[in-house]
C-alpha cells in the first residue's frame, strides 16, 4: 500500500514510483474505496436506466464524429473568427441530429452533452429551437405554428432564426423597449421602426451573419394607443443569397468575454413592413380592421425564456459535475507538502480541502435533483397553458396561476444555480492551483459559463422578482403568524430535522417579509415604493426559498427513487449539503431561532465528518457523472489519473518543442537585445572629487 511520496523513489508490487509515476496507483487505490455500483447513481442522476442508455449512446455518436474532434479546441479559441467557422461546421452536424425525428426528450439530452464539448454550437444552434422557434410555439396560434414550420423552421432548412429581445438600452425590463411596431390598417402590415440607438437590438446571438428571421419583442402601436410589448416574426435576409432585406441594418458585435463562436449582432429597422399575421396572436390579436384583443397578462409573451431557464438550471448541473470531477481526481493524486514527517499529503485528505470541494459535489447533486422536479413542472404548466382556450375566462386565470408560480420558482432556480455553478468553477480552478490556470486544463471556459448570471434575465433582477412572488403569495394566502419552532435536543445529522428547519426559515423569513410590506402599508407608501423598501428582503426570502427548494428536492429524489444500494451513501451527501447550507446561512437559522450558537458548533463538527465519509466516496461519486476523458477534455481529470504524464504530453503535442525562438524574435526581440548603447558617462570628475573628500 503506498502511504507517502518521498522524495526518493518508492516500491510498490515490486515496481518503483515516484511523483511522477505514482498517481495512477493512487487513483487505483481511491476508485477501489468505493462502496456503491457507480452506475446505479448514475442511472439515479439520469432518471434511470433507459434513460442512462440513451445518453450514453448520444455521448458515444458525439465523441466519435469527427467534426466534434476537440483536441485543438483550447488553441482554436484564441482565434474568434476561425471560431466561428468551426461552431457553425458543428450546427450543422447537430442539425442533423435534432431533425431526424428524435423525441424532445432526446434532444435535450443531446443539447446537453454538446454542452459541454463545445458551449459555443449549444449555443447558437440553442437560439434558434429553444428561443426563436419555442416562441413561435408559445406565443402563436397553432396556425402561425404550422406556417413557421412549412418555411423551414424544425428542420433548418435554408431558415435560421434568432431572438430579437434586448435592446442596447433596455434588456431585463422587456416592458421598457422600444423597438415600435405600427399597424397600418390600410395594407393589413406592421411597420416596425428603431426609434433611436438606444432601441437598437443588440447582443442578439445568430443575428450577425447566420439568422434569415428574428422574434422581434415590439411595441404594438394601433391607432396612436400604445398596447405594449408583443411579438413579430419579422424577415431579415433574402434566403437566396442571405442579403439584407431592405430597411434592415445589421452589423456584428464582434469579441466577447467568451462563446466568441457565436455570431452576435445588432440590428435596427427602418419601416420595415411585414403582413399582419407575422405578428404572434396566442394570447394578443389584431384584426383587419385594427380591433385589438388585449387581455392576456403580457408575461405569457415570455414563455420561451421560462423554458431557457429551466435548460439552465440543468446545464448548471451538467458544468459543475465537468469541474468537480477534473478538480477532485486532481485533489486525489496530488501530494503537497508533509504533516510532521518527509511524508507528502493528499490534497484531498487535507480538511479544508474537503471543505472546498465536497459540499459543492453535494450541491452539483442537488441541482441535478432540483432540475428534474422544475422540467416537470415546466411540462405540466406549458401542457396546461397549450390546452387553455384563451376565453375561457376561469381555466386561463388558474391556468395563468400556474404559469406565475413556474416563472418565479424558475426565476430563483435559474439565478441561484447559475451563481453557485460559476462560484464552484473558480473553486475548482483555484484547488488546482497553478495547473488549474492552464487553458488545457478545462478551466479557460469559466468566461463561457459566466454569461449565465446575466442572459435571459439578470440574476439580480430574477432573485428580486422571485421574492416578491413568494411574498404576494403569503399576503393573498392571509396565514396566520408561523409558530416558533427550535432544534432542542432533536438530532440535527436526520434528514426530517433538516427538512424541518429549512422549511421553517424560508416561511419565516417571508412571513418577515410580508409584515414589513404591512407596515409600510399602513404608512401610507405607495406600493411601488413599498416593494422597493422590502429589496434586501425579497432577495433574502428568494435566497433562503430556493436554498429549501433544492435541499427538499435531494431528499425526496433519494427517498423515491435511489435504491437500498445507493440510498446510504446518496442520504450522506444530501445531509452533507443541507448542513453546509445551514452553515452558509447561519445568521438566519440564528435570527429565526431554530438554532443556538451552541447548535451551530456542533453543526461545524458536523460538516467536517460529513465531508470525511464523502470524502472516501468522492471518486466514485464523480465517477457516476459518467463523464468520459473526451468530455471532460482536461489532462489532470482523466479517468486514470496519470495527471503529470496526461498534462506533460497535451503540452508538448500542442506547442512543439522545434519552436524554440518567437515568431517576432527579428523583428522584435533581437532589435531590442542587441540595440546600441551610448558610450559610458565621463566620471573623472566625480571620482577626483571623492579623493579630495578622502583626503581630508
Amino acid at each position: 500500500m503506498i502511504d507517502s511520496n518521498e522524495c526518493s523513489s518508492i516500491t510498490f508490487e515490486g515496481k518503483e514510483y515516484d511523483t511522477f509515476t505514482e498517481p495512477p496507483i493512487l487513483m487505483k487505490q481511491e476508485r477501489a474505496k468505493t462502496s456503491f455500483p457507480t452506475m446505479e447513481v448514475t442511472h439515479f442522476l439520469n432518471g434511470g436506466e433507459k434513460e442512462t442508455a440513451k445518453f450514453e449512446a448520444v455521448k458515444r455518436q458525439i465523441e466519435m464524429s469527427p467534426v466534434f474532434d476537440n483536441s485543438d479546441y483550447y488553441d482554436v479559441n484564441g482565434d474568434y473568427k476561425k471560431c466561428r467557422e468551426r461552431t457553425m461546421q458543428k450546427v450543422a452536424a447537430i442539425a442533423e441530429i435534432v431533425t431526424d425525428g428524435r423525441d424532445e426528450h432526446e434532444i435535450t439530452s443531446y443539447l446537453s452533452a454538446i454542452s459541454i464539448v463545445d458551449s459555443q454550437s449549444y449555443t447558437r444552434i440553442g437560439v434558434h429551437f429553444g428561443l426563436f422557434l419555442s416562441g413561435v410555439r408559445s406565443g402563436g396560434t397553432p396556425e402561425q405554428f404550422n406556417y413557421w414550420v412549412e418555411q423551414g423552421a424544425a428542420g433548418l432548412r435554408n431558415f435560421f432564426g434568432c431572438f430579437c429581445m434586448t435592446e442596447m438600452g433596455h434588456g431585463s425590463n422587456v416592458a421598457g423597449l422600444e423597438t415600435t411596431a405600427t399597424y397600418d390598417e390600410n395594407t393589413e402590415e406592421f411597420v416596425i421602426n428603431t426609434p433611436s440607438t438606444a432601441a437598437t437590438k443588440w447582443w442578439i446571438g445568430g443575428l450577425a451573419h447566420t439568422a434569415t428571421h428574428g422574434l422581434v419583442y415590439a411595441r404594438l402601436l394601433v391607432k396612436g394607443k400604445d398596447y405594449g410589448v408583443k411579438q413579430f416574426v419579422v424577415p431579415l435576409r433574402d434566403r437566396s443569397n442571405w442579403n439584407l432585406l431592405p430597411g434592415i441594418g445589421i452589423g456584428d458585435i464582434g469579441k466577447k468575454l467568451g462563446r466568441d463562436g457565436i455570431d452576435n449582432g445588432w440590428v435596427q429597422f427602418s419601416n420595415v413592413r411585414i403582413p399582419r399575421l407575422f405578428m404572434l396572436m396566442k394570447y394578443s390579436r389584431v384584426s383587419a380592421n385594427g380591433n385589438v384583443d388585449n387581455k392576456a397578462p403580457a408575461q405569457l409573451a415570455y414563455g420561451a425564456l421560462i423554458g431557457g431557464r429551466v435548460t439552465m438550471v440543468r446545464d448548471s448541473y451538467t458544468w459543475a459535475s465537468r469541474y468537480l470531477t477534473i478538480a477532485i481526481r486532481y485533489a486525489a493524486v496530488r501530494r503537497q507538502f508533509a504533516q510532521g514527517s518527509t511524508v507528502e499529503t493528499k490534497l484531498l485528505d487535507y480538511t479544508y480541502h474537503q471543505r472546498r470541494l465536497l459540499p459543492r459535489l453535494a450541491y452539483a447533486y442537488a441541482m441535478n435533483a432540483a432540475s428534474r422536479h422544475l422540467q416537470s413542472v415546466y411540462a405540466n404548466t406549458t401542457q396546461t397553458l397549450a390546452n387553455t382556450n384563451p376565453k375561457n375566462k376561469a381555466a386561463m386565470e388558474a391556468a395563468v396561476g400556474e404559469a406565475k408560480a413556474l416563472f418565479a420558482l424558475s426565476a430563483g432556480l435559474k439565478a441561484f444555480s447559475t451563481w453557485g455553478t460559476l462560484a464552484m468553477i473558480d473553486e475548482c480552478r483555484q484547488a488546482c492551483g497553478g495547473h488549474g490556470y492552464s487553458a488545457y486544463n478545462g478551466f479557460i471556459d469559466w468566461t463561457a459559463f459566466a454569461v449565465q448570471v446575466t442572459w435571459e434575465g439578470d440574476n439580480n433582477v430574477l432573485a428580486l422578482s422571485t421574492g416578491r412572488a413568494l411574498i404576494g403569495r403569503h399576503l393573498e394566502a392571509k396565514a396566520g403568524p408561523v409558530k416558533d419552532d427550535q432544534l432542542g435536543s432533536g438530532d440535527i445529522s436526520q434528514p426530517s430535522v433538516l427538512i424541518r428547519g429549512w422549511n421553517l426559515v424560508a416561511t419565516k423569513a417571508t412571513e418577515q417579509a410580508t409584515t414589513q410590506y404591512k407596515k409600510l402599508e399602513k404608512s401610507g407608501l405607495e406600493v411601488d415604493k413599498i416593494w422597493e423598501k422590502l429589496s434586501q428582503l425579497r432577495f433574502k426570502v428568494a435566497r433562503i426559498s430556493t436554498r429549501n427548494f433544492l435541499v427538499k428536492s435531494f431528499f425526496e429524489e433519494v427517498e423515491k427513487n435511489a435504491s437500498p444500494a445507493i440510498k446510504q451513501v446518496l442520504t450522506e451527501l444530501a445531509t452533507l449539503f443541507a448542513l453546509w447550507s445551514i452553515e452558509e446561512e447561519a445568521s438566519v437559522f440564528l435570527e429565526f431561532k431554530f438554532i443556538t450558537a451552541e447548535d451551530l458548533s456542533q453543526i461545524n463538527l458536523l460538516v467536517d465528518e460529513y465531508c470525511g465519509k464523502i470524502r472516501e466516496q468522492a471518486i466514485g461519486l464523480t465517477d457516476s457523472f459518467n463523464w468520459s476523458d473526451y468530455f471532460i477534455n482536461a489532462p489532470i481529470g482523466n479517468y486514470d489519473g496519470d495527471v503529470y504524464r496526461n498534462y506533460f504530453r497535451k503540452i508538448t503535442d500542442r506547442n512543439p518543442r522545434s519552436e524554440t525562438h518567437a515568431p517576432y524574435f527579428l523583428s522584435v526581440m533581437q532589435p531590442f537585445f542587441k540595440r546600441t548603447f551610448e558610450d559610458d558617462p565621463d566620471l573623472s570628475s566625480l571620482e577626483e572629487e571623492e579623493r579630495e573628500i578622502n583626503e581630508e
